[in-house]
C-alpha cells in the first residue's frame, strides 16, 4: 500500500506537491502552539506576581492581658439593729435605687423606745419650766437681801441641770428615733442587687452586723489586670528614648475580650497603673474602666483586655503571607530595578490586626511581592508586578486579577 501511495504522489504535478508541503507544516506548527510553545519560537512573557508599595506609618504596640471585672461600686447590706426580719421587699436580682426600701425589721420595741424618750422628754422639759420660774422669782428676793444668795445660787444650779436634762432627753428621742429608723433597711446605693442572704423570720444581729443582702454597680465596671515588670521597663525605656510615642495622654483606650472570643461594643480607658511591684509574681496592676450598660460583664468573670499604651511613629505593615521567617531571620523578596526580585533581610516586630511590623530592612515606596510566588521558576527571572488585592476584596476599575498565593512560612 505504501508503494501505491508513492506511485501516486509521484504522478501529481509540481504545484499541488507545494501546497500539500505547506499545510503539513501549517499543521505542525499549530501543534506545536496547543502545547504551550510560544508563537514565533520567543520566551515566554515574566509572570505576574502581587505586590504592595510600602509606606511608613504609625502602628500602634497592641496589648493584650488577662484581667477580672470588678464592681464599681459595691454595698454590703447589714442589720444595724437587734430583731426579727418581718418583710423582704425588693425582687431578688433587681435593679434598686438608692433609698429603696429592702427589709422591715420587727419594729414594735423600738418605737416603745421612741415613746419612752418622747415621755421622758416632756418630763424634762416641765423640770426646766419649774427650775426656771424659781430662779426667776428667787433673783429679785436675792438682790434686796429677802433670801440668803445660797437659795438663790442653788435655785440657778437646779435650772441649769433642768437644761442639761432636757438637751439629754431631746437626743435619747433623736436615738431612739433612728434605731427605729433602721428596721426599716433601706438600699445605701443604686444598683442591681442579689439574692437574700435572710428571709422572713430570721433573727439579725446589730452586734453582729448580720448581712441581709449585696447590691453591686455594673452599669460601668472595673477590669483588674497585671503586667510584668519587665515590659513596663521595657516600654518606659522606649519612650524615653523616642523609639515609641504615647497614645491617648491619660485616657488609653482599652478593648475587653469576653471569653467567647468577641469584643466589647464600647471600648474603656485606663485609669492607672500601680506605683509598687508584687514580690511575689513581679508584676503591675493596671485598672480600666469600661462602660457596660448592657450587663455583659459581671464580677468576677475572667476577660482579657487589649490596650494601646504606645504606638511606633515610623512602621512597615505587610501581610503573614509576605514574609518568609526561618532561622536565618526574616526576610521578604523585592521588585528592584529591570522588575526583578531580589530577597531583602528586615526586622519584624510584632504582630498587628494579622499583619507582621516591620521595623527596619524596607524604605518608602519599595515593591514587596505578596502573592504569585509559585509562578517564579527561575530565581531572579523578571516578573510582572501587579497591585496585591486582598481576598475577598474589590479590585480597582481596570486593574488586573491578582494572581492567587499560598501563604508562606
Amino acid at each position: 500500500m505504501i508503494l501505491n501511495h508513492a506511485r501516486i504522489l509521484s504522478r501529481l504535478p509540481a504545484t499541488v506537491m507545494i501546497a500539500l508541503s505547506a499545510l503539513a507544516l501549517a499543521a505542525c506548527s499549530g501543534k506545536d502552539q496547543a502545547a504551550g510553545a510560544p508563537p514565533g519560537g520567543g520566551k515566554p512573557p515574566p509572570p505576574s506576581v502581587g505586590v504592595i508599595s510600602v509606606a511608613p506609618q504609625a502602628v500602634a504596640l497592641s496589648t493584650e492581658l488577662p484581667g477580672r471585672v470588678e464592681a464599681k461600686r459595691v454595698a454590703q447590706v447589714r442589720a444595724r439593729v437587734t430583731g426579727v426580719v418581718l418583710k423582704r421587699q425588693f425582687t431578688e436580682g433587681s435593679e434598686v435605687r438608692a433609698g429603696q426600701a429592702l427589709f422591715l425589721i420587727d419594729p414594735a420595741q423600738y418605737q416603745a423606745a421612741l415613746d419612752s424618750a418622747n415621755a421622758q422628754l416632756a418630763r424634762a422639759e416641765a423640770n426646766l419650766e419649774q427650775a426656771s420660774a424659781t430662779a426667776e422669782r428667787f433673783r429679785p428676793l436675792a438682790e434686796a437681801r429677802a433670801i440668803s444668795q445660797q437659795d438663790y445660787i442653788n435655785a440657778a444650779a437646779a435650772r441649769k441641770a433642768a437644761t442639761a436634762d432636757l438637751a439629754a432627753a431631746r437626743a435619747a428621742v433623736r436615738s431612739a428615733g433612728i434605731n427605729l429608723g433602721y428596721t426599716q433597711v433601706s438600699a445605701p446605693i443604686a444598683g442591681r442587687i442579689g439574692r437574700a442572704l435572710v428571709t422572713e423570720g430570721a433573727l439579725v444581729s446589730a452586734a453582729e452586723a448580720t448581712q441581709l443582702a449585696l447590691i453591686q454597680q455594673t452599669s460601668s465596671v472595673y477590669v483588674n489586670f497585671t503586667q510584668s515588670s519587665v515590659a513596663v521597663l521595657q516600654l518606659r525605656k522606649a519612650l524615653a528614648a523616642k523609639k515609641l510615642r504615647r497614645i491617648g495622654g491619660n485616657a488609653v483606650p482599652v478593648t475587653v475580650v469576653l471569653e467567647d472570643g468577641s469584643e466589647m461594643p464600647r471600648a474603656g480607658k485606663l485609669l492607672f497603673s500601680d506605683l509598687s511591684v508584687d514580690a511575689g509574681t513581679g508584676q503591675v496592676m493596671l485598672r480600666a474602666e469600661v462602660p457596660n450598660p448592657e450587663g455583659l460583664l459581671l464580677p468576677g468573670q475572667y476577660v482579657r483586655v487589649r490596650l494601646s499604651q504606645a504606638e511606633q511613629p515610623a512602621a512597615f505593615l505587610l501581610p503573614q503571607q509576605a514574609v518568609t521567617r526561618s532561622g536565618q531571620g526574616d526576610s521578604v523578596l523585592v521588585v528592584g530595578e529591570g522588575n526583578k526580585p531580589a530577597p531583602r533581610p528586615v526586622t519584624v516586630g510584632f504582630e498587628h490586626d494579622g499583619q507582621w511590623v516591620i521595623t527596619a530592612g524596607l524604605k518608602e515606596g519599595d515593591k514587596v511581592i505578596v502573592d504569585g510566588f509559585q509562578k517564579m521558576f527561575v530565581p531572579g527571572a523578571p516578573v510582572n508586578p501587579v497591585p496585591w488585592q486582598p481576598a475577598g476584596s474589590a479590585a480597582p476599575a481596570g486593574a488586573p486579577p491578582a494572581p492567587g498565593a499560598p501563604a508562606r512560612s
